[in-house]
């Protein structure tokens, strides 16, 4: 994450930038632990007047006022802001939600946060139930008014992001409305946390057991956001049809929020129909717990586009991840570990099915396309992985990482693939960290219906060609391939799409131009108009 790429980011910090010390796994660097001092946030600016309605075809006209929202909490009318699809009343959200609360969708109306933003209040690690729910309703766009703004969903609260496939729910920044973004901004505001009482590991506190409810850790905020327990079906609410655009602000130096953080959440939160665009983070990094995630686009992500840590569990089915073209953006499609605490249980166990990854960069501390180490277990099946970055495909570290299953150290052997095409990796495998290149390979080719020389042949990017399609692929549903206790679906090919008529990524994404996602969808350098 010390990548010059970023150094532009530093400027940006300012008074929000305090000094961390990091405790638990190594690079496991946002969110970070401790407490960051935030500056106060910026004053709402003066109202505007009310706009002349526009006599422009298809623009959006303000809203006469800020709607009146369900619970205690009131909006605050910050006047408008006007951009390339029209001129909205920008209605600032309250600094913490106290009660259940709807954010209705209301034409030419868009909601601000003007620095962090609660949803609850630490319910601790042994709370039951669900304090207060914050429900935001198709089509509605939040964007964030300066860098170090965030939403935190906290533990015992939820958040019900739920979008549809025509009206998706969008999180950005004010940048993005008033429209001075192009393909490469990033890191313009902190992203979105879920807080969750389920299993963890890498504790704060000195002596606790790892999983259990006193094992839990701090992340940013003036007040902290706390996450872990002991808890595995934990629900944190759901998101389905969400962008988050342009997210990754630094708190402190080498401190960046993702996209999207699931952090100690349990396996009752609902996390499908995802897009992550052009994060200066990781798209999602996902901190212990035990969600199951599914329909996944990861756009220009600055790191990683999947990290997965302190001992999460979970099934992932159906990502699509793109880098930024140029090689100067992006580190590995996969980075997976527990460094530091390397046999702490629960240990880290992620099932991976029917992805496709094209990696185009040449630069990255992770200096790798899929990096898996710190004694993190990982299975794979039905993947494309496409690349022209020089750097290898596969890298594994640390002699933990690759031991043999152990029932005592919740160890389910090396990493494992299946139906898993390598194409453009020069070389293929690197072994670091006591574990040799050899090792890699055997690994690698030990599993069934792998080719680490496979000629790709997809079209519009990501969409299955005549190779892809000839390869032998695995029924992840299916329990002789894998017990996903149901949540894998029947997919039987490789790839995250199938062919041109498979189209789940359509119309609630949006479009750069290094990631098109269909004539149907919209510019992810503006708001929709409708």
């Amino acid at each position: 994450m010390q990548n010059l790429k970023r150094a532009s980011l530093m400027l940006m910090l300012g008074c929000a930038t305090a000094a961390l010390t990091a405790c638990g796994a190594d690079d496991i660097a946002s969110p970070g632990e401790g407490v960051i001092v935030l500056p106060s946030p910026t004053p709402a600016p003066a109202a505007s007047p009310t706009p002349t309605p526009s006599t422009g075809t298809g623009l959006v006209t303000a809203a006469a006022s800020c709607p009146t929202i369900t619970g205690p909490n009131a909006l605050t009318d910050a006047g408008t802001v006007t951009g390339p699809t029209g001129t909205y009343r920008a209605c600032t959200l309250p600094a913490r939600f106290t009660a259940t609360t709807t954010l209705p969708r209301v034409s030419g109306v868009v909601y601000r946060m003007n620095g962090r933003v609660d949803v609850g209040t630490d319910a601790g690690a042994t709370s039951t139930g669900y304090n207060t729910v914050l429900n935001i309703d198709p089509g509605v766009v939040i964007y964030a008014e300066g860098g170090p703004s965030f939403m935190a969903v906290n533990r015992g609260n939820q958040l019900n992001a739920v979008g549809t496939p025509t009206a998706p729910i969008i999180f950005t920044s004010r940048a993005n409305v008033v429209g001075q973004n192009d393909v490469n901004s990033q890191g313009q505001w902190g992203g979105i946390v879920l807080l969750g009482r389920a299993p963890i590991t890498d504790c704060s506190e000195p002596g606790a057991v790892a999983g259990s409810a006193n094992c839990t850790r701090d992340t940013e905020g003036t007040s902290g956001a706390i996450y872990g327990g002991a808890q595995p079906t934990d629900n944190s609410g759901r998101m389905s049809y969400v962008q988050i655009r342009y997210s990754g602000f630094a708190l402190a130096p080498d401190r960046e929020l993702q996209s999207l953080t699931p952090s100690g959440v349990g396996s009752g939160t609902q996390i499908d129909h995802f897009q992550s665009v052009n994060s200066s983070d990781d798209g999602i990094e996902v901190f212990g717990g035990r969600p199951n995630m599914n329909y996944l686009v990861i756009s220009g992500a600055d790191d990683d586009s999947l990290d997965t840590d302190v001992g999460y569990k979970g099934f992932i089915q159906y990502v699509i991840a793109i880098q930024r073209p140029g090689g100067s953006s992006g580190d590995a499609m996969i980075e997976h570990d527990s460094n530091g605490n390397e046999d702490a249980v629960p240990r880290s166990n992620v099932r991976l099915a029917n992805f496709t990854f094209i990696h185009r960069s040449k630069i990255g501390s992770n200096a790798s396309v899929m990096l898996f180490r710190g004694g993190g277990d990982y299975s794979l099946y039905n993947g494309v992985v496409v690349t022209d970055s020089g750097l290898p495909c596969v890298r594994i570290n640390s002699a933990t990482t690759v031991a043999a299953a152990n029932s005592a150290t919740d160890k389910a052997g090396p990493p494992s693939f299946t139906s898993v095409l390598l194409s453009g990796c020069s070389p293929a495998f690197s072994g670091t960290g006591g574990v040799t290149t050899d090792q890699v390979a055997g690994i690698f080719n030990g599993g069934r219906n792998n080719n680490a020389a496979f000629t790709s042949t997809l079209t519009s990017t990501f969409i299955n060609g005549s190779g892809e399609t000839a390869a032998t692929a695995v029924d992840p549903s299916s329990a002789s391939v894998v017990n996903s206790g149901g949540f894998f679906q029947s997919a039987p090919y490789v790839g995250a799409v199938r062919n041109a008529s498979d189209t789940w990524y359509r119309n609630w994404t949006c479009n750069l131009a290094y990631a098109d996602f269909g004539s149907t969808n919209g510019s992810c350098l503006s708001l929709p108009t409708t």
